[in-house]
């Protein structure tokens, strides 16, 4: 091939990637709608998945009982589903817009690229943590150790990070071609992961009743799984932290409305409901396989329990498979979002540049052994920091017009930056983590100990419990603000003279 034709062929790619269309700035066509079998097939796919192999066991080694692990999956499960369907799901179907062009509408484009960039941030240390997952299980065959965070390991080796940057070219290029390609990898994996999943699991637990005859599945579980008893130097979680949890690991999504970028592809809003599949079959089902995984894997002597090397002892190497597309079946979509946010930073750059410049960040993230050895705490900063914006969002679009308030007021006002929002947002947050931060953070320990007010010193709650009120609270701010915004004698002028409505 010559010159002119290695340039032709560049050149063409390039133009076919530029083509790659997914109404960054624009609500969805008509035409581009998707049915139920895409939605389920996404959830499935993006929640039975890598996560599920890190957070099942975080629960075994925080103690959870089996009680409490079942009835806290239950509520926190449904109730999720219900934020989707009916919080999620509507908004999306009624604008047909990502979050990020919603946003700039209602906040302004100063705090909406504030919100991007930072979302990004997240979003590409989840999609690491799953690049990570799939490589403790691709790297088990080429005899590469995986790293071991309790151990002190604070980089993989050479080779570990070689298969990582392969997996992570991989999903940045599934992510590269959008929505409807995300969407068939998911309907063509979701329904063979699901079977290895609960077949490992189902194996695993007929392998212990052999061993236990006398004691029936449920003490088994007491007794041998969830015990109710942390290991290691880990916190105790109850029945509160797991309904908590599977209700607001995913709040971003629902409360923070993110997932309105993928549900205005929904014909209509009760294609919510499609969540149940991923919460029942994933957060449930999953985190219960993979914590009966974990503590069997535990039981044998064997130590740095990896989603890939307990799914290998479960399920030999259809688990180990398993493992690697679970990852990858959560990072796509992952880093799908990812790229979405950068290009409201970078909004002169294609959309499949900024989303490989998403890819690379989360290739450095994915060899951090950190990131994942934390991934609770980073999903609950996760929550924390981004629900208010879905609190406005939901205000905005339905309860605004209903009260006299004017809808996009921001945009219409021809204004850059909302403070309402501002204060909104951030002072919800600052108290929530202050909350938090005086029993967990040593210099704000040090800083207020001895003066604060009894009533405040007893105020003790995981950062898992505080999103929620945050929520709330920011919802009530916002409202108040918006009025007084909207009723001072300046803008109820602009309002006047411009007819905006």
């Amino acid at each position: 091939m010559n010159s002119n034709q290695e340039q032709s062929s560049k050149s063409s790619v390039i133009e076919r990637l530029d083509a790659l269309y997914e109404y960054d700035r624009e609500p969805v066509s008509k035409k581009k709608l998707h049915g139920w079998k895409t939605f389920i097939a996404m959830f499935a796919g993006e929640h039975v998945a890598g996560t599920e192999f890190v957070l099942g066991p975080l629960m075994v080694m925080h103690g959870v009982s089996a009680k409490d692990f079942i009835w806290g999956l239950l509520v926190g499960n449904t109730l999720a589903v219900l934020s989707w369907a009916l919080l999620t799901s509507p908004v999306a179907v009624k604008t047909r817009l990502t979050i990020y062009w919603q946003l700039k509408k209602i906040i302004g484009p100063y705090l909406t690229i504030a919100y991007s960039a930072f979302y990004a941030f997240i979003l590409c240390l989840l999609a690491g943590a799953m690049v990570n997952v799939a490589v403790t299980s691709i790297s088990i065959p080429f005899g590469v150790p995986n790293p071991d965070y309790l151990a002190g390991d604070l980089f993989p080796s050479a080779p570990w990070i070689a298969i990582a940057v392969v997996v992570g070219i991989v999903i940045s290029l599934l992510a590269v071609l959008g929505f409807e390609k995300i969407a068939q990898f998911s309907k063509i994996c979701a329904p063979w992961m699901v079977l290895v999943f609960f077949a490992s699991g189902i194996a695993i637990m007929a392998k212990l009743k052999a061993a236990t005859p006398d004691e029936s599945f449920w003490e088994i579980m007491s007794h041998r799984i969830f015990t109710g008893e942390p290991i290691g130097n880990n916190s105790k979680y109850t029945f509160w932290h797991v309904a908590g949890f599977a209700w607001l690991c995913n709040a971003p999504q629902h409360l923070g409305m993110s997932d309105v970028t993928i549900f205005r592809y929904a014909k209509k809003w009760t294609q919510g409901f499609a969540s149940a599949f991923g919460m029942f079959i994933g957060h449930f089902g999953a985190w219960i396989a993979s914590g009966i995984l974990c503590a069997a894997y535990l039981s044998e002597g064997f130590t740095n329990p990896q989603p890939g090397t307990i799914a290998l002892y479960g399920a030999g190497f259809a688990g180990a498979v398993a493992v690697v597309i679970a990852g990858w079946t959560t990072a796509n979509p992952t880093l799908y979002r990812a790229g979405l946010a950068i290009q409201v930073v970078t909004p002169n750059w294609k959309r499949w540049k900024v989303t490989f410049a998403a890819g690379v960040f989360m290739i450095i993230t994915a060899c951090i052994p950190a990131i994942n050895a934390n991934l609770d705490r980073i999903v609950a900063y996760n929550g924390l920091f981004f629900v208010p914006l879905g609190a406005f969002i939901i205000l905005d679009v339905w309860l605004f017009p209903k009260i006299g308030l004017i809808r996009d007021f921001t945009e219409k006002a021809g204004k850059t930056f909302s403070w309402p929002s501002a204060l909104a947002w951030f002072v919800p947050f600052l108290i929530s983590m202050f909350i938090y931060g005086k029993d967990n953070f040593g210099f704000l320990q040090r800083l207020t100990e001895g003066k604060l007010p009894t009533w405040l010193e007893n105020v003790k709650m995981d950062i898992t419990f505080l999103v929620g009120p945050e929520w709330f609270i920011a919802a009530v701010l916002y409202l108040l603000f918006s009025y007084i915004q909207q009723k001072t004698k300046s803008n109820v002028q602009l309002i006047q003279k411009g007819g905006l409505s």
